[in-house]
């Protein structure tokens, strides 16, 4: 487990204060993403070009899903490569102007001001990333070990990079028209840069590690592996060139390659769950295997829409549900379940890693209430179906009631986190 020191090499991994806050501030940034989702409900009935709805999103991707994603890769890289991570001052400083530039961002989008708020946040989010991506170059140049998941990490990160500068580009493109078309147009390839290339490949590259890991599995196979890097990295290459320089053209060539690697990296965590040496599955990995299941439904809903990628006929609907599938679906499921295998054991290193030998020390599992987690997750799914439902039939009552769902839900998830977070030393 990456719980501060590698057993296999002695090398220390990131400090604490370096990641911690990235999980806290996911987790007031996903309880903040629920409440303006609750609070703008009548946008769902609307064009997904809604402030509201770029609000949210952007809350949802950058507070919430990238902010995690950050933190835990700053403690996990190292042990990928065997080695320190660069410099923990870029790791602060990526978090410093991420957790600045976001409320910025997201303001600017609830306003649907693209001025100073939209672009400062933009420039401040970019330079998080930047600091983000040199960090990575950084630690991976000075390490020896080759290792496929830090492959994915990296590549990812620079798919984040080339999706935040378009961004900024099409925020500037509002106020100073640069580009040959409107930013409207070109919204389609920013979030699929974003989506496919750093959430996707990040979290097949992340879970093909941690997934085995948890399972207490012995099972790798590098050359799926590989085939599903090629696949997510040349399907996505193949729809940014057919985007920007073939309009109009058929997008099935990458469509059938994320499907295909989808079907691999399931079969991939199918084959080390049977080969799993512990029988039992917490409710976790319960979690997190049911949000590789749910990859599946993006793409379902992405064949459905995929003439809104060649035409100006938009079913609108659709579009909206294909968002919410995406970020309030298999992404804040897999960090649902991967932060409680993860948090705990960071926090617990924290507190006892100096205090070994000196009585019984409860598990890492100890550090959170199961119960609570367990309640979360049922809330929470049963908030995300009935959302889909509202949303497609525009039942206000079904999407008020999923609403307050979804927010009991960040309200259990942040009540574990910060138990886990301010945990004191128990020792027997």
């Amino acid at each position: 487990m990456f719980t501060g020191i590698n057993n296999d090499t002695g090398v220390k991994t990131t400090t604490h204060k370096a990641v911690l806050p990235f999980y806290l501030y996911a987790a007031i940034s996903f309880l903040a993403g629920t409440i303006i989702l609750c609070g703008s409900l009548p946008a769902f009935t609307r064009h997904y070009f809604h402030p509201h709805i770029l609000a949210i999103t952007h809350i949802i991707a950058l507070g919430w899903g990238t902010m995690i994603i950050l933190g835990a890769s700053h403690q996990l890289v190292p042990v990928l490569i065997e080695g320190r991570l660069y410099s923990n001052r870029l790791a602060y400083a990526s978090f410093v102007l991420a957790a600045a530039g976001i409320p910025l961002l997201v303001y600017g989008f609830y306003v649907f001001n693209m001025g100073w708020p939209a672009k400062w946040g933009g420039r401040l989010v970019l330079l998080s990333v930047l600091c983000y991506v040199i960090n990575l170059i950084a630690s991976m140049w000075k390490s020896n070990a080759k290792n496929i998941q830090a492959l994915f990490i990296l590549t990812a990160s620079l798919w984040l990079f080339l999706t935040a500068f378009f961004g900024l580009a099409l925020v500037y493109n509002f106020t100073i028209p640069f580009l040959p078309k409107e930013s409207l147009r070109y919204l389609p390839l920013h979030a699929h840069l974003g989506v496919i290339g750093w959430f996707l490949l990040l979290v097949m590259g992340v879970g093909s590690r941690l997934i085995p890991m948890f399972l207490i599995s012995k099972y790798t196979n590098s050359k799926l592996l590989w085939l599903i890097y090629v696949l997510i990295n040349g399907g996505l290459l193949f729809f940014l060139i057919t985007f920007l320089y073939f309009p109009g053209t058929s997008f099935i060539i990458p469509i059938t390659a994320l499907l295909l690697a989808l079907a691999v990296f399931g079969y991939y965590c199918h084959s080390a769950y049977r080969h799993r040496i512990r029988k039992k599955v917490d409710e976790q990995m319960k979690v997190s295997l049911l949000s590789v299941a749910m990859m599946l439904l993006p793409l379902i809903f992405l064949v459905s829409i995929s003439g809104w990628l060649l035409t100006e006929k938009i079913n609108v609907k659709m579009v909206l549900i294909y968002g919410f599938v995406i970020f309030f679906g298999w992404i804040t499921a897999i960090i649902f379940g991967m932060t409680f295998k993860t948090l705990p054991f960071i926090v617990w290193n924290k507190v006892y890693h100096k205090k070994a030998g000196m009585g019984k020390t409860p598990n890492p599992k100890d550090l959170f209430s199961n119960k609570v987690f367990s309640v979360m997750a049922l809330t929470y799914l049963a908030g995300f179906i009935l959302f889909i439902a509202g949303a497609y039939i525009a039942n206000f009552f079904m999407l008020n009631l999923a609403a307050l769902l979804l927010i009991l839900a960040a309200v259990l998830y942040n009540y574990n986190v910060i138990k886990v977070v301010l945990h004191k030393p128990v020792i027997k």
